[in-house]
């Protein structure tokens, strides 16, 4: 079984940083003591992705365990660790035969059955959300707050990330709801280190 870090800092392309600050911003994440950064672009120029995904494993060296979002091509072509998919992309099953059976596999789900169905497949951990409202994403499935991580917790053994609108200010609750780690973008996005320290003094 993987063993998450409290801390899951996901950085999006979609929210207007340069190729530079992206960097940067995982450099300063690295340094904060994070060792897992998925990289989210849902609408980048797969050449692009691609140059930005091997700078990004080149500056963090082997420290920091890399997973890519969707695209199990990007992973393999820029050597990342892992992969992480939604209800809308590769079934977990199609995925895990495509990475291998060491790279880690994530699997997003928003609600119990779609957990429970999850928790069958080959992924290595699940993600439950929304837990809260989020601004990252523009068509958000259904808050499920604290209650759906309990009750996310209820139905599986394998690690569960929260994600959606988790910030420093509420962290604390959602691992207390049964997490074993937070997803977070946006209370990352302003000054990432200090960020990162702060929430790695709040969940312990």
């Amino acid at each position: 079984m993987v063993l998450l870090p409290r801390l899951y800092p996901i950085l999006d392309a979609s929210r207007g940083l340069s190729g530079r600050e992206l960097l940067d911003a995982a450099a300063d994440l690295a340094a904060a003591g994070c060792t897992l950064l998925q990289y989210r672009n849902k609408s980048g120029d797969a050449r692009r992705m691609l140059e930005q995904a091997r700078e990004l494993r080149a500056r963090l060296g082997p420290g920091v365990r890399l997973v890519m979002n969707d695209r199990a091509d990007l992973c393999l072509a820029a050597e990342w660790d892992g992969l992480h998919v939604g209800q809308e992309d590769l079934s977990a099953e199609s995925a895990r035969r495509l990475i291998g059976p060491d790279r880690w596999l994530g699997v997003s789900t928003h609600n119990p059955e779609q957990l429970a169905e999850a928790d069958r497949t080959a992924a290595d951990y699940l993600a439950i959300g929304p837990v809260f409202l989020t601004g990252s994403k523009t068509n958000p499935d259904p808050v499920v707050g604290l209650a759906g991580v309990a009750r996310a917790r209820e139905l599986t053994r394998k690690p569960l990330v929260a994600i959606g609108g988790i910030t420093r200010s509420n962290a604390r609750s959602v691992i207390e709801a049964g997490a074993d780690a937070v997803a977070v973008i946006s209370d990352l996005s302003r000054d990432p280190g200090k960020s990162a320290e702060e929430f790695s003094r709040i969940l312990g």
